[in-house]
């Protein structure tokens, strides 16, 4: 007897990753040091090299409310799935 299955999983880990802070840095900044816990010399240092993915392999609803909240403070950033 052949047996098969077919797995599926529906929580894929997406990252969040961040092309461009926009004219309001400072504020992009401070959103990831309040968002990520990262100290804000780190968040300096991931504006400096672009793209960035700032959170990784985490819920879609995390991804996705970092990138909104990037969204609000005019930085550009998109949510990934991961393969």
């Amino acid at each position: 007897m052949n047996e098969s299955f077919l797995l599926t999983c529906d929580d894929l880990p997406h990252d969040a990753v961040l092309t461009d802070p926009g004219p309001r840095a400072t504020e992009v900044v401070k959103l990831l040091h309040r968002r990520t816990g990262l100290s804000l010399w780190q968040c300096r240092s991931l504006i400096g090299r672009l793209p960035a993915t700032v959170l990784e392999g985490v819920p879609e609803e995390v991804a996705t409310a970092l990138v909104g909240a990037l969204h609000d403070a005019d930085a550009r950033a998109h949510v990934t799935v991961k393969p």
